[in-house]
């Protein structure tokens, strides 16, 4: 069976079709050729008021912004701002949290926030400082932290 020579496959003739069209301002793909689906691009939300979520716990600070209905726009934790081991849980690495994270949703436009704080982290008022001090206006501070009703059965008693 001979070769097709490579200015002859089909592929090759309908990407030049394509690519001539465009030069001459057309933009549809010639007849019978299926060009690939581009792909949608997410639209971007805008929105002036948000809920900011911190989990403050001893190894690590977590936040994250969503919008009213809980939809979240965005996170940042101390791991992924590059702290490593024991450095995770502290005050500073939640200040750097916090401005790794409005750096992306720079374009959000927030500028009121609710806070809710959950864990007994040292990370919990750096964090909310450090919003504080990128200018957004805090609208309520409210610590959703889990605590137990009796909680668990303590273990038994050990006999030595």
């Amino acid at each position: 069976m001979p070769e097709i020579s490579e200015n002859l496959k089909p592929e090759k003739a309908a990407e030049a079709a394509l690519a001539d069209q465009t030069k001459a301002g057309k933009t549809e793909a010639p007849s019978g050729v299926v060009l690939p689906a581009r792909r949608k691009r997410k639209a971007k939300k805008f929105l002036t008021h948000g809920i900011v979520h911190i989990q403050a716990t001893y190894n690590n600070t977590i936040v994250s912004i969503s919008d009213l209905n809980g939809n979240v726009l965005g996170w940042s934790s101390a791991g992924s701002a590059g702290f490593k081991g024991p450095k995770k849980g502290t005050p500073y690495a939640a200040g750097i949290v916090v401005k790794n994270l409005l750096e992306k949703l720079r374009e959000v436009g927030l500028k009121q926030v609710d806070v809710r704080v959950r864990g007994i982290g040292s990370g919990r008022e750096a964090a909310i400082r450090a919003l504080a001090g990128a200018g957004l206006s805090i609208n309520g501070i409210k610590d959703i932290t889990p605590i137990p009703h009796n909680g668990v059965r303590p273990p038994k008693v050990r006999r030595v």
